[in-house]
């Protein structure tokens, strides 16, 4: 090959390079400038890394549901979250299992520590081991009010935005939607949603639709108010926008319900783990008491002592009730119950158990029956009557049962107390060697011998045993005395023995029980009604918060402020429904039944007012003193609410160091102090006796 040649294949070659580079650089820059870059960021920001949390929970959440213990709470749970997470499956599924995730790594280390602590003690044992199952609804609420509550402070910002937005465009629907565009933030979704319901074809449909499954009611409020100001127009009033004075006010009832949810979160922080600590407590202060006491070891290992360990474990369990009830009443949270299928409409659906049950309902049409329906009515209960009287049917007969099984529980304790305690006596005086207590487990085993000889015998006589002491072989160098003393120690346990058995005074008292259970139903609602009635001020000065709003817009009427103030009522639901059902009949005389039915003076004189709006004056002249008094109202409601979270308090810290108190004085402090003058006054007769 001729150097020429080569000479050719080398430019060639360099030239192909050359157009190569220029060709790689030409196109690259015009990938950077092509919507190539950006799929690849897309692309880089769906990258996971070797661990995904949020994969995780979702294949958690996926595990749960498929657990039947795990997949109640698991449903329940969602069913808060659907609310707060609208139209978000896959945040709905991710919020579940983290919550569950955080409760079972919580309640996990409490079973274990709860069965190594009790493993001598299984009623205790299955007592705590049901509390802490109670303590997982403790957690997965705690849970959703911190994101109900995070929503409500998200609102806050999300309102003051759509003041700027509005300003911007002057249109409702297109600031709702400019604000809502931040994905991060719950509220956001919210947000979304209420711009779909003001741009669809029936939006009036689509709003009750939302005012279903709204998580508070300010949104509610604030969709209405939209919703109004979008059909009606805007209005200046004192050279301010009308709308915006409406959010200004609904602003301002989220900020006074964010300082009451707090105080309420601070004061009843703790009551609910103070209530259920006793129980806790119990193994822990038997333990110490009967190490540092040893005079009141039979009290504690015998029967007297489970009883006082009963009781208080009954007391806890009604304190934890009433202070969840207390706590959680008048929460703007909505109800998520399952009232469509739950296990009382399937008991009711059973033939046997209809005919069974509707023989305690009363008829329709009587006394008791109206008494039962408008005690459900007022305690806001989602339970029909049925479904009640199943419940109580169903405690009675748990509780007739359990009472059974607790009398022969005692008995079999009291037994067992006889055959494995040892035989000494306790005083103050003087405590047991590790010597003494095993020569006194080896009598307690000699007297074993003779309880199971005349066990069961009713008519044995001490001349009986202590012939049969006399022939044994533990007896045979004996005197007569140490022969009669241990026959009537033998004969006094057998009396204890032979008399552990179901009395008929305590299927007397399992009847008595039955009945309290079949009450108790009640009591919790008749303690509810009576909780809610102290969010009855409240309830109204929300209502003059409404009709503030609603009062300077035009085309508004009685009846559309009627229907607002049913779907935000609590309390007075039923009465406001009533009257909007009879109002077509007749405005006034609709008015005049409703505030016959109430008593709430405060209420009447806004029904009043409604009146003479209906009659004789416009609804802005009716209602004109809420508006001149406007900054009076807003400090007396925050005033109200002050007195309202005072007195919960105070009732909270009654019921929920009730269990505490009751195990210090009752099981520890009582104990200690009437078994010890006993014994103290034994131990000085003894001695007495003894120099004389």
């Amino acid at each position: 090959m001729s150097n020429q040649v080569i000479y050719m294949v080398m430019g060639f070659s360099v030239a192909a390079i050359v157009l190569i580079g220029i060709a790689y650089y030409m196109l690259s820059r015009r990938m950077q400038k092509s919507e190539y870059r950006k799929i690849q960021k897309l692309q880089q920001g769906t990258k996971s890394s070797a661990f995904s949390s949020e994969v995780m929970y979702q294949k958690l959440y996926l595990t749960y549901i498929k657990i039947p213990f795990i997949k109640r709470y698991i449903l329940k749970l969602r069913r808060k979250l659907e609310i707060l997470n609208i139209d978000d499956e896959y945040a709905t599924r991710r919020d579940s299992a983290k919550i569950m995730t955080k409760a079972l790594a919580i309640l996990l280390p409490l079973v274990i520590i709860t069965i190594l602590l009790t493993k001598s003690n299984y009623l205790l044992m299955f007592i705590l081991l049901m509390f802490e199952i109670f303590m997982i609804d403790i957690l997965i609420e705690g849970s959703v009010d911190k994101k109900d509550d995070s929503l409500l402070a998200q609102q806050i910002d999300f309102f003051s935005e759509i003041r700027h937005a509005y300003h911007e465009f002057n249109m409702v629907e297109e600031a709702i939607y400019q604000v809502s565009q931040d994905d991060e933030k719950e509220v956001s979704r919210q947000g979304e949603k209420i711009y779909e319901i003001l741009i669809s074809d029936d939006p009036e449909t689509e709003l009750e639709k939302y005012y279903d499954v709204a998580p508070n009611n300010f949104l509610k409020e604030f969709a209405g108010l939209s919703y109004l100001t979008k059909e009606f127009g805007d209005r200046k009033i004192d050279g301010a926008s009308l709308y915006l004075k409406n959010v200004d006010n609904i602003t301002q009832e989220m900020q006074l319900e964010i300082l009451k949810r707090d105080k309420l979160n601070y004061v009843f922080r703790s009551l609910s783990f103070i209530s259920i600590a006793p129980v806790l407590l119990l193994e822990p202060l038997k333990a110490w008491a009967v190490s540092n006491f040893s005079f009141v070891k039979n009290w504690y290992y015998g029967k007297s002592g489970m009883i006082v360990q009963i009781l208080i474990l009954i007391i806890t369990f009604i304190s934890y009730i009433l202070v969840r009830k207390l706590k959680d009443n008048g929460s703007v949270n909505m109800n998520t119950k399952n009232t469509q299928n739950p296990w009382q409409q399937k008991v009711y659906k059973n033939k046997f158990a209809k005919k069974i049950v509707d023989l305690f309902i009363p008829k329709e049409g009587t006394k008791d029956h109206k008494k039962i329906k408008d005690l459900l009515r007022d305690a806001a209960s989602p339970l029909k009557i049925e479904w009640v009287y199943v419940n109580r049917i169903c405690l009675a007969v748990v509780t007739f049962i359990a009472s059974l099984f607790v009398f022969m529980y005692l008995h079999q304790i009291a037994i067992n107390y006889e055959y494995t305690q040892p035989t000494t006596d306790y005083d103050l005086i003087g405590g047991t060697t590790a010597k003494d207590e095993k020569k006194a487990m080896e009598l307690t085993k000699q007297d074993n011998e003779f309880l199971d000889m005349f066990r069961g015998k009713l008519n044995t006589k001490v001349e009986e045993i202590e012939k049969a002491v006399e022939r044994s072989k533990y007896y045979k160098d004996a005197d007569e005395e140490e022969i009669k003393s241990a026959a009537e120690r033998i004969y006094d346990k057998l009396q204890v023995v032979n008399s552990e058995y179901l009395k008929w005074f305590e299927l007397l008292l399992a009847f008595v029980f039955a009945i309290i259970g079949y009450m108790s139903q009640i009591w919790i609602l008749m303690f509810q009604v009576k909780m809610r009635q102290l969010e009855m001020e409240d309830e109204v000065m929300q209502f003059q918060t409404i009709i503030l709003m609603l009062m300077r817009i035009e085309r508004v009427n009685v009846e559309i402020i009627l229907e607002w103030l049913e779907r935000y009522s609590n309390i007075f639901k039923s009465q406001i429904t009533k009257c909007v059902n009879n109002y077509e009949a007749g405005a006034w005389e609709a008015l005049e039944e409703f505030k016959n039915e109430i008593s709430y003076m405060p209420l009447i004189r806004i029904v009043e007012s409604m009146q003479a709006a209906v009659e004789k004056i416009p609804i802005k002249d009716a209602f004109d003193e809420l508006d001149s008094e406007r900054d009076y109202y807003r400090d007396k409601r925050r005033e109200s609410n002050e007195r309202l979270i005072a007195r919960k308090g105070l009732i909270g810290k009654v019921i929920g160091f009730a269990p505490m108190i009751c195990l210090f004085v009752g099981y520890l402090i009582i104990p200690l102090v009437f078994i010890g003058l006993t014994s103290m006054s034994s131990s000085f007769s003894s001695m007495s006796s003894a120099k004389f």
